[in-house]
């Protein structure tokens, strides 16, 4: 018994002395924590006592393409693995992050619904479908722009402050309930509508190559820019947005009113209203000011401090409830479905300029095909009952 206890005692001494490692499968990886002092040969682990009191990680542009063994870095609160060449990303175990870059990568997953420290996501310029921050109610700060998201719910990310996320496929974006959000930058999707009634911090609005044909911008008094261009607008009222400095509401809308007395004209440092072939006529606070000095309009164009045509929050146009037209974008031929009763009705196809490129009516007709024989760029079909109602469509010939 004597023999064996010191021989015993010096396994466990052994055991408890062997330091604990972290597989690092990845050499671009593992040479990035050489070059920081916390590994010192490449085999593919690190000792994870090196790496599991870390706080803040940088290991952006290094052609990493695996960060597995991150899981051991469970202090980080700061991790940039930005422009890598990373497909996945598992940050589960680092619940206590609360700054995640992981932009320009390859991600085609990203699940942050254990990281509920979260209060700064940037995951832009990702091949990313889907991204749930259901769970990040501390987020202030959210760029998932240039992705393939088709939605997006924010709802409990009442935090939110800034709000990038153009260039993806969202139909829908309800910011109802993000009441802080002083940026919001959403162009570049298929949305059809956008309430931004509730936003009053809201400095900041991009929300132009959308479908949006009204947008009520009058609760938004601390706006100083707008972008809303290449949609569907036929008024525009900024009379309220006295701290506006920037507009643009040029090319392929359909305006044919905006009110732009505020009383702050003479404080812009970008007005561009150019390509409203409709407008005729622009409400200002002083005539020969604006004429000076905003030239980016469209000949024929005019400025008057009384146009006498007062903008409409809102639409007036009554919308067909039931429609689909196919294919958009389109090569050539384009397909109008109606629905299952057959109605009489009047398409007509104009470009940007507001110039009619076709005009068709059909009787008795439920399906309607249609050729645009027409240059490539982006056209408004308009289809109208004959009982009124009618909708205007942004179609797109390629």
């Amino acid at each position: 018994m004597k023999k064996i206890l010191p021989f015993f005692l010096i396994l466990l001494f052994f055991d408890l002395t062997v330091a604990q490692t972290t597989a690092i499968p990845d050499t671009a990886f593992e040479q990035e924590l050489i070059n920081k002092g916390l590994d010192n040969i490449i085999d593919g682990q690190v000792l994870t006592s090196n790496v599991d009191t870390l706080t803040s990680l940088d290991i952006s542009f290094k052609t990493i393409s695996d960060l597995t063994g991150i899981e051991a870095f469970t202090a980080l609160t700061y991790l940039n693995c930005r422009f890598n060449q990373l497909t996945n990303l598992d940050v589960t175990q680092n619940i206590a992050l609360n700054s995640l870059i992981c932009a320009q990568n390859f991600l085609t997953n990203l699940d942050v619904t254990q990281n509920i420290a979260l209060t700064d996501l940037r995951c832009y310029q990702n091949p990313l479908t889907s991204l749930d921050v259901t769970q990040n109610t501390a987020l202030t700060d959210l760029w998932c722009e240039n992705n393939s998201l088709a939605s997006l719910d924010i709802s409990q990310n009442t935090a939110l402050t800034s709000l990038e996320c153009y260039q993806n496929n969202l139909t829908n974006l309800d910011v109802t309930q993000n009441t802080a959000l002083t940026y919001l930058n959403c162009y570049s999707n298929q949305l059809s509508s956008l309430d931004v009634t509730q936003n009053t911090a809201l400095t900041i609005l991009n929300c132009s190559i959308n479908q949006l044909t009204s947008l009520n911008i009058t609760q938004n008094t601390a706006l100083t820019s707008l972008s809303c261009t290449n949609n569907l607008l036929t008024s525009l009222d900024v009379t309220q947005n006295t701290a506006l400095t920037s507009l643009e509401c040029y090319y392929n809308n359909q305006l044919t009113c905006l009110n732009v007395k505020n009383g702050n004209n003479t404080n812009f440092v970008l007005f561009v209203a150019i390509g409203n072939p409709l407008l005729t006529c622009i409400e200002v606070d002083n005539v020969a000011w604006s004429t000076t000095n905003w030239t980016n309009i469209d000949v024929g164009t005019s400025f008057s401090t009384n146009c006498g045509n007062p903008c409409a929050v809102g639409i007036n146009e009554n919308h067909l409830s039931i429609i689909s037209i196919y294919p958009n974008p389109t090569t050539e031929n384009i397909t109008i479905d109606l629905g299952e009763v057959k109605q009489n009705v009047e398409a007509t196809l104009t470009n940007s300029l507001g110039q009619i490129v076709l005009s068709q009516q059909f009787k008795s007709a439920d399906i309607i095909n249609l050729n645009i024989d027409a240059p490539t760029g982006i056209y408004f079909l308009h289809i109208e009952k004959s009982e009124g109602e009618s909708k205007t469509i942004k179609v797109l010939k390629e």
